[in-house]
Order: structure tokens, then sequence, then C-alpha cells
């Protein structure tokens, strides 16, 4: 048994090996070499000898053993040609046995053909990709397999191919996820601009409290006919509102619209109150933008629809004479931004369905994924990216905060749909 020192730098020499049989000190030998260059060289180096010692057996399974005569084998030795399997995310080239029947055919190797799967790399390239690593750089992004191990498939135009595939197929993915199988009781939906094309997002919260990305549309800008096409996708795919949904949207008139068009009086609309807030604000000159900005969240922080209402209504008539955009501004939707307060909502569930920050999230992981790009060349390539951002941010999501109380909103969103309009009046003057 060897005697380690502590000064020895490298206790493992290959005059230990001297012992063993040669064709085990020559895969020794090429294991310590590859574990110069890290962990990943090393077990590829190792894995590819298993690799080969595999097929081996299976050629031997199949013909018999080598070097024995068999009058009754059905397939034979037919050498051995190129070939590649995949590990760490790249083509690997290794020399692969070849076998055939005795009629000519050729039999295809069950070993081989496992480790050959092309859909690691696509997933590798997808992965490496979103969080950053560019088709001219994803080579020097990998770790290194050993210079003895040649490896193929990392070509810029290779990874580009790929990665187009990768985010063409989650794209088809995201929009024919079924939805008829859960009950959505939120759907919070907003915008985003990629070098002049919008895409509108959906995102949908269960009554368990989970978050998902339901779908996503593409168009010029976000009109009416976007926003309408998404939500009828949304509906084919099978999301139901028979029961009320609550909808939570910005500003956007055009997708006010689409959703009263869509859904009816089954949707309870909540106006985004951080898009209602920047619009008024827009509207006033600095010295004025502290004090309206603090109503406006006292306003929104009071428990009781009556009293908030009435104090938004106050700070509209404040505004009217010095500041008539604010105030028009204010008045637009105003009752749209009370809908959770009207509703009933505990504090928590209120502070987290007040505004479409939900997805605002989501968005940022878009631009984080989408960084790298230089240039946007259809609305589609605008579309593959945006899903693959959102799907890698769903990974992520947690659920909605006050999750616990979703109960409270399934009641209170049933009781508006089926409480006729004069009732509700009434209850809410």
């Amino acid at each position: 048994m060897p005697v380690y020192h502590k000064k020895a730098k490298n206790p493992i020499s290959p005059d230990s090996f001297s012992n063993l049989p040669d064709h085990v000190q020559v895969s020794l030998r090429e294991a310590i070499g590859s574990a110069k260059d890290g962990l990943l060289a090393l077990s590829i180096t190792v894995g590819l000898n298993v690799l080969k010692a595999m097929m081996e057996a299976e050629v031997a399974e199949i013909v018999g053993p080598k070097g024995k005569h068999n009058p009754n084998r059905q397939a034979v030795r037919h050498g051995s040609e190129k070939g590649s399997v995949v590990p760490g995310g790249r083509k690997v080239a290794v020399r692969r046995p070849r076998v055939r029947t005795t009629d000519g055919r050729e039999v295809r190797l069950n070993t081989y053909e496992a480790f050959q799967d092309e859909r690691f790399i696509t997933e590798s390239v997808l992965e490496r990709m979103i969080c950053g690593l560019s088709t001219r750089n994803y080579e020097h992004g990998l770790e290194p397999v050993g210079e003895e191990v040649p490896a193929q498939g990392i070509s810029k135009s290779t990874i580009s191919r790929r990665f187009i595939h990768a985010t063409r197929k989650a794209l088809e993915e995201l929009l024919s996820r079924p939805l008829g199988d859960k009950r959505f009781l939120v759907l919070v939906i907003d915008g985003v601009m990629f070098a002049g094309h919008t895409v509108v997002v959906a995102l949908g919260i269960t009554a368990e409290g989970k978050k998902e990305i339901l779908g996503l549309w593409e168009g010029a800008t976000e009109n009416a006919t976007v926003c309408k096409s998404l939500l009828a996708d949304l509906v084919a795919r099978g999301l139901k509102a028979e029961e009320g949904i609550l909808v939570v949207i910005d500003g956007s008139k055009a997708l006010r619209l689409a959703v009263r068009e869509v859904f009816g009086e089954r949707a309870v609309v909540q106006r985004c109150r951080v898009h209602k807030k920047r619009n008024v604000l827009e509207h006033l000159p600095g010295e004025a933008r502290g004090w309206v900005g603090k109503k406006l969240n006292q306003a929104w922080a009071e428990k009781d629809h009556r009293k908030a209402l009435s104090e938004l209504n106050r700070l509209a008539d404040t505004l009217e004479e010095k500041y008539p955009g604010a105030a028009r501004s204010l008045r637009e939707g105003l009752e749209e931004t009370l809908t959770i307060t009207r509703l009933g909502l505990p504090e928590t569930l209120r502070k987290s369905l007040c505004s479409t920050n939900l997805i605002e999230s989501a968005f940022d992981k878009v631009r984080v994924v989408t960084r790298n790009v230089k240039r946007w060349r259809s609305g589609m390539q605008v579309l593959r990216w945006a899903a693959a951002g959102l799907l890698q941010a769903e990974k992520g999501f947690q659920r909605l905060k006050g999750y616990r109380e979703l109960p409270l909103l399934a009641t209170a969103l049933l009781e508006v749909i089926t409480t006729p309009k004069s009732s509700m009046a009434v209850k809410t003057a």
C-alpha cells in the first residue's frame, strides 16, 4: 500500500499502476490526464470507455464471442465506423462497432442509440443561452472535456439552429396548454415592447394560488384586435369564467374593451393602481406630485369602498381647476381601481392584486434573457424569445401572497356576477 506524504503534490503516480494489466494501465493514465481539465473531462473519458465496453458487450451478445466459430449465428461483426454521442452539451466523436445479419441487413445497437439522443444538446443550448451565453461564445461556456476528445456540433450556426428549434417548441407548447382542467380566479394581462412589436401576455392564478403563464400574442400595438385574439385563444383552450374571474389590467382602453367583449359581465376588472398613479402624476408639476400621490395611496388603503370612492372623487374635484388633465386621468376608470376593495378582500390579497406587478416580474426576466439580442428580424423571433423568457420566469414563480384567503375571492366573484346590477348599485351607493 503506497505511503502518502504531506509534501507530495500528486500522490497518484502512473508508476503505481505498473503491476496492473496493460489495458487497465492505459485507461487509468487517460483518466488521470483528463482530470487535469476538470471533473466533466474525467467523467466523459471514463464514460466513453464504459460506453465502448457496453457496445462490445452488446455486439458479443448478438453475434457471439469473438474468435469462436458458430455455424448457427444470425449476425456477424462488420468492422466499425465514425459516430458520435452527446455528453456535456455537445457531440463527441466515437468509433462504433457495426453488425450485419447474415443476409446483409444492418443491426442497430441499442446502447449506441441511447447515448446519441440530440435532445440533450438542444435542452443544454436553450438553458445556456437563456442564462446569457451567446451563440458566438457558446463553446467557451462549456466545461472542457479533454484534448483527446474531439467535440462537434458547437459552431455558431449549429447552436443558432438548435436554439431556434428549442424556442419554437417552447412557444408551441405554451400556446397549446389546455386550461379547462383548472379553476383560474385571477387573470393578469399586460404588454411589453420589443423592437416595435408589442407582446401581450396573460398570467393566471389558480384557486390554489399558483401562477401560470397562460398565453401571449404579438402585434404592432396593444390594440383591441390583439387583446381580443389573446383572450379568445384562452377561451378556446378551455379557460372558464362562468363563476366569475378577476381581471387585472393596466389603463389600456383597448384591453378593457376586449375583456368586455370576450367575457362580458363574468369578468370583474381591477385597474392597475401603479399605472393609474403614474398616469395621474405625469399630468402634474413636480411640486404637486408628492401630496397627490399620498392622497391616492391613502384612498386606496381605505377598507371601506364608499369612503375610498368619496376620497378619490374629492381629490379629482380638487385637481379640476388647476390641473384638469390630472383630474380627467383620475376619473377615467376610477371605480375600477377600487374593485378589490368593493369585493371586501383581506389586506394581503388587496396588496397582491392591486396591480399588474405580478406579470412585470416575468417581464423583467424576459428583458434579461433578451439582452444579448442585437437584431430583431421578425415577430416570430420576438414571440420565441418572449416565450423562452416567460417560461424561465415561471419556474421561479411562488404562490400568491395571501393564497389561503382566495376562497373569499371566489365567493365574492360569484356573488357579483349573480347579483343584479341595480342591487349592486344600491349596495355600493
